[in-house]
């Protein structure tokens, strides 16, 4: 059978007001979508979670890094002042609405919650293909996921931690590895060449001339001196026998 009634029937379900941005609970959003251990140190640090509950109505962007992220960024950040650790959380987070769409086509710096006069805690939004990078002096972060995307907030998961070139320095470029010196005795080496004494030409001490040679020249002499002197000899005794 069917009732015919002349108007809806009202419930306090459907009569309940939808809650506002300001009411939304971020952290349990966060939570529920892999970014619970940024959650948990957000909800640590009370002057952090109000600045960003504080800016929920004005518009709130955060990037939210996932778990194993943060986790691996835990011992550092237990490092940092209380200040420090405050302008970490912050540094997460951008005081105006800005969709993935957005985001593609407004490239550029963008000021953070954490920014404050002298102190950018800035970053650059840049696409590299489809994906939208946030770079800071320190690291390249990637946008992985959207957890909440309902103006004025959106909630984005990231691939790392954001870090501030005001907490962090970046790490020292390697210096290029020294060439390998000539080794001085190679046979290549000029080095080699030039030390090299030259050889000579005759061995030390040796006489100019060969010594058979030298032989032969005292023979040929001793036989010329002997024949002068037998012809000498030969003229003295026909002188005598002409006498």
């Amino acid at each position: 059978s069917v009732i015919q009634i002349s108007k809806i029937l009202p419930s306090p379900e459907a009569e309940a007001p939808t809650p506002g941005p300001s009411q939304m609970n971020l952290t349990a959003l966060m939570s529920a979508h892999g970014c619970k251990v940024f959650a948990d140190t957000l909800l640590a640090s009370s002057d952090a979670e109000k600045t960003f509950e504080d800016n929920v109505d004005g518009g709130l962007t955060v990037f939210c890094p996932m778990d194993d992220a943060f986790k691996n960024f835990l011992p550092k950040y237990k490092n940092l002042t209380a200040d420090g650790k405050q302008a970490v959380l912050e540094y997460h987070g951008v005081p105006v609405y800005q969709s993935l769409s957005m985001l593609k086509s407004n490239n550029g710096l963008m000021n953070t919650l954490a920014t404050d006069g002298a102190n950018k805690y800035d970053f650059t939004v840049q696409n590299d293909g489809e994906d939208v990078t946030l770079k800071t002096k320190i690291v390249t972060t990637k946008i992985t996921g959207t957890l909440f995307d309902e103006q004025p907030l959106a909630i984005f998961t990231i691939d790392k931690v954001l870090l501030p070139k005001e907490l962090f320095k970046a790490a020292p470029t390697p210096a290029p590895a020294p060439a390998p010196e000539a080794d001085a005795l190679s046979p290549k080496s000029p080095k080699a060449k030039e030390s090299s004494p030259p050889e000579p030409d005759s061995p030390a001490g040796a006489p100019d001339e060969d010594p058979a040679d030298q032989t032969a020249d005292d023979n040929g002499a001793f036989r010329f001196k002997g024949w002068r002197f037998v012809t000498v000899a030969l003229s003295l005794w026909l002188a005598f026998l002409l006498l």
